[in-house]
C-alpha cells in the first residue's frame, strides 16, 4: 500500500507537469546523460513496483519539486521513517520546507524574486549556532550553500561568493566533505562567471589534488576548469579538460554519488563546451554544441532552458547568422514572461543590443516585440530605420542566407 501510495504521488506529479510516461523517462535520460530509462519502467514505479531511488534528484529537477520532499516520500514508501542519509540532519520543518520551496521557485522561475527570502533564513539560522553542533553546522551550511547559488542567479555576485565562504567554513566545521566541494564548486562558478580565471583554477586545483573525490565531482571541477582555461585563452588545455570530462560522463555515474551531482549531464557538458568555446572567440565551433545543448532542455520552461537558448542565440549573433536566430529568439518570448534571472538577462540585454545594433530590420524588430512581450527594460536604443524611397517597390527585406550559407559570417 505504501508503494502504490507514493506511485499514485509520482503519477500526480507527471501528470501536473504534463507529461507522458514516455515524455518524462525522455527527459529523465537527457537530465541524466543515461539512455536505458524506458517508460515501462515509469509504469513500474507509478504501480507501485519499484521505488525509483536513484532517479530521484532527476526527477525532482523534471517535475520542478524539492529533492527533499521526494526523498521523504520514498522514505515512506520504504517504510522508513526519514531518508537514511538524511535522519536527523533535518533542520526544521519550516526551514526544511522553506529552503525546499526557495529552490522549487529558483528552478522554474529564477532566484531574483526569492533571494532576499533565503537571506533572511540564512542570517538566522546562523543566529541560532551554539557550540559545536556538527549536525546543526551542517544544516545552516546547506542553507548558506543554497542562499549563495540564489544570489548569484541574482547577479549579486560579492554577496554571493561571501555567503558560500562562509558556509563553506561551517561545513569544514561540520566535517561534510560532500558539502564542503559542492559549495567550493560553487564558488569556482561565481569565479568563471566573473571572469576570474585564475581564481576558479585555484579552486578546481584544490579539489582535485591531495584528496580523493567521488567521480562525478571530480568531472564538475575540471568543467569549471576548463572554462577557466578558455577565459585565459589557453585553447588546447581547455578543449582537452573537455574531451576527457566528456568522455568519463557515463563512466563516472556512481550508486554513491552525492545528491548535488546530480545536474551533471550531456546536455550540461554541451553547453559548458560551446560556452568556452565562445571565450575562445570561436562562435562557429561552439555552435553545434550550444544548439545541442538548447534542444536537451527543451520544454522545460524555466531558469535552465532560458540559459541554455541564449547561449545558442548568443553563438548565432556572433556568427552574423540572422535567420538562423529567429527561431531561439522566439523561444525566449514565453520563457521571459515566467523567468527572472538578473544573471541571465544581463546577457540577454547584452545579445539584443548586438541585433539591434548589427541585425536586419525584421530582426531587430522581433528582438523588441519579444522584450515588450516579456514585459521587461532590457535597456537597448531603438535604430529608427529610414528606408530609401527607390526600395520601396522592391518589397519587404529578405532574411539572411541559413548558417551554412556563404554569406553566413
Amino acid at each position: 500500500m505504501r508503494r502504490a501510495r507514493f506511485g499514485a504521488y509520482l503519477a500526480s506529479l507527471r501528470g501536473g507537469a504534463g507529461l507522458s510516461q514516455r515524455a518524462l523517462a525522455l527527459r529523465l535520460c537527457a537530465v541524466a546523460g543515461i539512455t536505458t530509462l524506458t517508460r515501462n519502467e515509469v509504469s513500474r514505479w507509478e504501480r507501485g513496483g519499484r521505488i525509483p531511488d536513484a532517479w530521484l534528484p532527476p526527477l525532482a529537477q523534471v517535475l520542478g519539486q524539492p529533492l527533499d520532499a521526494l526523498e521523504r516520500e520514498a522514505a515512506r514508501a520504504r517504510g522508513e521513517a526519514e531518508p537514511p542519509d538524511r535522519a536527523g540532519r533535518e533542520p526544521d520543518t519550516y526551514v526544511r520546507d522553506a529552503v525546499g520551496w526557495l529552490l522549487a521557485h529558483d528552478n522554474r522561475h529564477g532566484g531574483d524574486h526569492v533571494a532576499d527570502a533565503a537571506v533572511q533564513v540564512w542570517e538566522a539560522e546562523r543566529g541560532r549556532i551554539t557550540g559545536e553542533d556538527r549536525q546543526h553546522l551542517a544544516q545552516v551550511a546547506e542553507i548558506g550553500e543554497v542562499t549563495g547559488w540564489l544570489l548569484h542567479d541574482a547577479a549579486r555576485f560579492r554577496e554571493a561568493r561571501a555567503t558560500l565562504a562562509q558556509a563553506h567554513t561551517l561545513a569544514r566545521l561540520a566535517g561534510d566533505g560532500p558539502l564542503e566541494w559542492f559549495i567550493l564548486d560553487l564558488i569556482a562558478m561565481i569565479d568563471v562567471h566573473t571572469g576570474r580565471a585564475g581564481e576558479a583554477m585555484a579552486i578546481t586545483d584544490e579539489m582535485l589534488t591531495g584528496r580523493e573525490v567521488p567521480g562525478r565531482v571530480a568531472l564538475m571541477a575540471r568543467v569549471r576548469r576548463a572554462r577557466s582555461l578558455a577565459q585565459a585563452g589557453d585553447r588546447a588545455r581547455a578543449l582537452d579538460t573537455l574531451e576527457r570530462a566528456t568522455g568519463a560522463l557515463q563512466d563516472s555515474i556512481q550508486a554513491d554519488d552525492p545528491a548535488f551531482t546530480w545536474w551533471i549531464d550531456t546536455t550540461e557538458v554541451e553547453l559548458h563546451t560551446g560556452e568556452a568555446l565562445l571565450s575562445l572567440a570561436d562562435p562557429r565551433a561552439a555552435l553545434p554544441h550550444l544548439q545541442r545543448s538548447s534542444e536537451g532542455s527543451r520544454g522545460g520552461g524555466g531558469r535552465r532552458e532560458f540559459g541554455n537558448v541564449l547561449a545558442e542565440l548568443t553563438a548565432l549573433v556572433r556568427l552574423g547568422a540572422w535567420r538562423d536566430a529567429e527561431a531561439p529568439l522566439l523561444r525566449l518570448e514565453p520563457i521571459l514572461r515566467a523567468v527572472t534571472s538578473s544573471r541571465t538577462r544581463v546577457r540577454l540585454r547584452s545579445t539584443l543590443r548586438a541585433i539591434d545594433r548589427d541585425a536586419p530590420v525584421w530582426l531587430a524588430d522581433t528582438a523588441r516585440e519579444v522584450a515588450a512581450a516579456g514585459h521587461t527594460d532590457l535597456g537597448f536604443t531603438l535604430r529608427v530605420h529610414v528606408p530609401d524611397p527607390q526600395s520601396l517597390s522592391a518589397g519587404p527585406e529578405k532574411p539572411s542566407e541559413p548558417l551554412d550559407g556563404e554569406g553566413a559570417q
